[in-house]
């Protein structure tokens, strides 16, 4: 039986080692994304090192989400690698301590820190990225920041005036300011009738508000200062339909699902975002335990490197799927409850099978 005393010192460890491997990650990613933003947007009149240095730090909420299982899975193998060659899990087993008892405070700080991601970082990412996506349409930056795909949303809308089809490349707000907007509007014969470019469009009292527009129509193109186009879209409903799951709160994606069906609108990708989150501590837990499958060995003369990169390969494997299976989940394929929990759940039977087979034989 493992004593508290072992146990608070494994769980402590455990945190020490993942918090520094965090540091680090979230230095080098933020570099690289302050790099990659900066060569993007310099030339722009109104980019500042400094706005750089700040949209750079505000994503980053966003990138401890993504990067976690990564996080989890080299600081389980760093810390049970650092225990195997100073013999303090030789000298535990000695005792009769098992390696589910070893394995016991690893797998509650990781489902800890799971469930701290979820309630405290991912709406700080979320809040963040909104002030991120507001950034983006003063810029006249394309959509594209960490962990979204780049697609440009459309929307379809009928007044007495004609039907109009709205495009955007970037969106904030939550889908009521556009930027880089463009509005087609067609006649009742379906034929174009004129094309408007703007640079924002906000929605406000049953119109679009279009700045520094581009107007295309019969006699030419010509440039205007505003526009203004009628619309009888629903607000709520816009925002449903244009709103990135990641820039919504945990604890409000529930209303925001129940919402969007009462419009008839498609919640695949607020479900699935969802679900992902509440999925995320124990697939913090299965990256753990694929570490231990490759890190608990005792090797007299050190771990075999294969075997090592065997484990990287396995947690990036499930990683790979989970992300694929995210799409799925998003598109509808799979109902996001499976995609979002059967990658976890096989990851982790997967492991503690390997477990038992090493253990008890």
């Amino acid at each position: 039986m493992m004593g508290l005393t072992l146990w608070r010192y494994l769980f402590r460890r455990y945190l020490v080692v993942t918090g520094w491997f965090v540091l680090g990650m979230v230095a080098l990613i933020f570099l690289v994304d302050f790099t990659e933003f900066a060569s993007r947007i310099s030339g722009h009149e109104n980019y500042t090192i400094g706005l750089g240095i700040k949209l750079s730090i505000l994503r980053l909420p966003g990138i401890i989400q993504v990067t976690a299982p990564f996080v989890i899975l080299f600081s389980a193998m760093t810390l049970l690698l650092m225990l195997n060659r100073r013999y303090e899990l030789v000298v535990a087993r000695s005792t009769g301590v098992s390696a589910w008892q070893f394995l016991s405070p690893l797998c509650v700080a990781s489902l800890l820190i799971g469930v701290f991601l979820i309630t405290a970082i991912n709406p700080l990412s979320a809040r963040a990225l909104a002030i991120v996506h507001g950034y983006e349409v003063s810029l006249g930056m394309q959509r594209g920041t960490v962990g979204e795909i780049e697609r440009t949303p459309w929307l379809r809308q009928r007044t007495n005036e004609g039907v109009t089809i709205i495009g955007a490349e970037t969106i904030a707000e939550r889908g009521l300011l556009l930027g880089g907007a463009k509005f087609i509007r067609f006649n009742e014969a379906g034929d174009i009738i004129e094309r408007l470019d703007a640079e924002t469009a906000e929605l406000q009292d049953g119109q679009w508000v279009l700045s520094n527009v581009k107007r295309v129509s019969g006699p030419g193109p010509a440039e205007i200062k505003s526009a203004v186009i009628q619309t009888n879209l629903n607000p709520r409903a816009v925002e449903e339909s244009l709103a990135a799951p990641e820039a919504v709160s945990f604890f409000e994606l529930p209303d925001k699902i129940e919402v969007a069906r009462s419009f008839g609108l498609g919640a695949n990708a607020f479900a699935m975002q969802y679900q992902s989150l509440l999925a995320l501590p124990l697939l913090l837990v299965a990256m753990t335990l694929i570490a231990a499958t490759v890190s608990l060995k005792f090797i007299r003369f050190g771990q075999s490197v294969g075997i090592i990169l065997a484990g990287i390969l396995a947690g990036f494997l499930l990683y790979v799927v989970s992300v694929l299976a995210k799409a799925f989940g998003t598109a509808g394929t799979v109902p996001p409850f499976v995609a979002a929990w059967l990658p976890v759940i096989v990851a982790m039977a997967l492991g503690v099978t390997v477990l038992l087979h090493k253990e008890d034989g």
